[in-house]
């Protein structure tokens, strides 16, 4: 046994952030309007530092506070479950990350994110099965991640949507904590998540739950929907948090005595809202200095890695390749139709034609994700969904040969290409007009104008008919079809504008584009634009003046 003593501080009330500048809520501009109302930014962010400060916008902010503020570090992708342990060098930066940020603990969701490196989309990870076999192959992993620690791992129950295994999720997770010693972190959300799925009330379970070995609950938005009789809650943060575990979490930190954090999980919430929910908690979790609490812990050596729990097939049946083996198959029907829903929210950033027009439905999209090409992605860290939807789609295209598809793949793969050659001019000087930041000029042989108006406006046809039908009609993309399979003679020029993380093509009028494409080469007088081109590109967000 390895004896292990830490005295962990009081964090108070936190909000999370995924230290990105640009989204909400911004932690620092909330306590600039509301001083005092938490105490502690609770951050994702990659196992290692020297990545985190190359791309988390918000770090350096973070950095030159935590004095003021605390964090604590909840890290993105470590492996709790799976077929394979850390890689040593991996769990050496997390230490490192750790203790750079004074984080008085780590606390991750026990589940399995990435293989080889590389996440599964929407950082989705594979809920081990609730059993022993999975208890033994999760406290394999929670050892060996505390073996290269110089603070506590706490162990957070994982969201799912199948029931699998023998145990409750409650019991799984006193399990695991009686293998390894190690503390909690509750999830209320993740635990309503397998309430639903077991039909159970929502405090099922924690009359026997080892409460007093919980140092940190979280609370976080999310959707519950139905079908039939059986309920699914949906971990999505952006969404406005239950009512239910608002009152779980009044009722929850009263018997929690060894309570260090209450962290809100706000990612997505304007600051409005924010406000609204942290001031809530806050009559929960009262502001104050309270003493360090002494935490021992008597953690075993870690065992062999044995994967008796067979992860590797709880993916191909979380992915739609296999049939769900256990007795939820509605459960993992729900899994399944989530991932899809997120590859294909994934894969419409690059390829919004493409996407439609090979994997439209559900079938299609789940022999996508039942392909070789989509389990190669997790053999190759360096490439992106991105790359196997490529590969998938042309060797569909090899077997079945369509010169309208085969033209829309191409020009959705020579997209990247096309911005980066048509590089962006010099801004406007006063009392001139250019282009607007984001935005450039693209090229391709063939007119595809029709095909892009299409897909714009048969997903909005669609959507909106699945409101009043609550059905998406997805028959009707075989009008898509009809339009892919008769581009116009090219050349065909076009806008193409930064949206996102991809890339948005617009169509515009002939008299428009031969302005835009006056402006790329150089920037002209205001007065001397035709009114009709100023007036329509400043409208669409195409041109800025100087």
């Amino acid at each position: 046994m390895r004896d292990l003593t830490w005295q962990l501080p009081w964090r108070g009330l936190g909000l999370s952030s995924n230290l990105d500048a640009a989204e909400s809520p911004h932690p620092y501009r909330l306590l600039a309007e509301a001083p005092g109302l938490f105490d502690f930014v609770e951050y994702s962010a990659p196992l290692s530092l020297e990545e985190t400060r190359a791309h988390a916008s918000l770090f350096p902010e973070l950095w030159t506070r935590r004095g003021e503020v605390p964090v604590l570090f909840h890290p993105v992708h470590l492996n709790l479950y799976g077929p394979e342990l850390e890689p040593a060098a991996a769990l050496h930066a997390l230490d490192a990350h750790a203790r750079a940020v004074d984080s008085a603990w780590v606390g991750n969701d026990v589940g399995w994110w990435h293989a080889a490196g590389q996440p599964f989309p929407g950082y989705l990870y594979v809920t081990p099965p609730f059993s022993e076999a999975g208890v033994r192959d999760c406290a394999a992993h929670a050892l060996h991640v505390q073996s290269y620690l110089s603070v506590p791992l706490a162990l957070e129950n994982p969201a799912v949507f199948a029931r699998r295994g023998e145990l409750h999720v409650l019991d799984f997770m006193a399990r695991l904590h009686a293998r390894t010693g190690l503390p909690l972190l509750l999830d209320l959300g993740h635990l309503l998540s397998y309430q639903l799925a077991a039909g159970l009330p929502l405090d099922a379970g924690l009359a026997d739950f080892p409460l007093d070995r919980v140092i940190e609950l979280h609370v976080a938005g999310g959707v519950v929907t139905r079908r039939g009789a059986r309920g699914l809650y949906v971990d999505d943060h952006t969404q406005p948090v239950r009512e239910e575990l608002l009152a779980l979490v009044e009722a929850l930190v009263p018997c929690c005595p060894a309570l260090r954090a209450v962290t809100f999980e706000g990612d997505g919430h304007p600051l409005e809202v924010a406000l609204l929910t942290l001031r809530r908690l806050r009559r929960v979790v009262p502001a104050g200095p309270r003493p360090a609490l002494p935490l021992s812990v008597s953690t075993p050596p870690v065992p062999a890695l044995a994967a008796e729990s067979a992860p590797w097939a709880l993916f191909s049946v979380g992915y739609g390749a296999a049939p769900e083996p256990g007795e939820d198959a509605e459960g993992a029907r729900a899994e399944t139709d989530f991932r899809l829903a997120v590859v294909a929210e994934q894969l419409d950033r690059d390829w919004p034609l493409s996407r439609l027009l090979l994997a439209g439905t559900r079938e299609r999209l789940r022999d996508f994700t039942a392909s070789p090409e989509f389990r190669a992605l997790f053999e190759s860290p360096e490439r992106a969904p991105g790359h196997a939807f490529a590969a998938w789609s042309r060797r569909v295209l090899r077997e079945h040969p369509d010169e309208g598809l085969a033209a829309v793949v191409s020009f959705e793969t020579f997209l990247p290409n096309a911005w980066r050659m048509s590089a962006p001019g010099p801004g406007p000087g006063p009392g001139q007009v250019g282009l607007a930041e984001g935005v450039r000029l693209g090229g391709f042989p063939v007119d595809l104008t029709e095909a892009v108006f299409a897909a714009r406006a048969l997903r909005r046809h669609l959507a909106g008919r699945a409101w009043a039908s609550e059905a998406l009609e997805v028959s009707g993309l075989d009008s898509l079809a009809q339009v892919a399979a008769r581009p116009a003679p090219g050349p065909w020029r076009f806008v193409l504008r930064r949206k996102g993380r991809g890339l948005e093509v617009l169509t515009c009028a002939p008299s428009l584009l031969a302005g835009l494409e006056a402006l790329a080469r150089a920037p002209g007088a205001e007065a001397e634009l035709p009114p009709r081109v100023l007036a329509e590109g400043l409208a669409l967000g195409l041109l800025r003046r100087g």
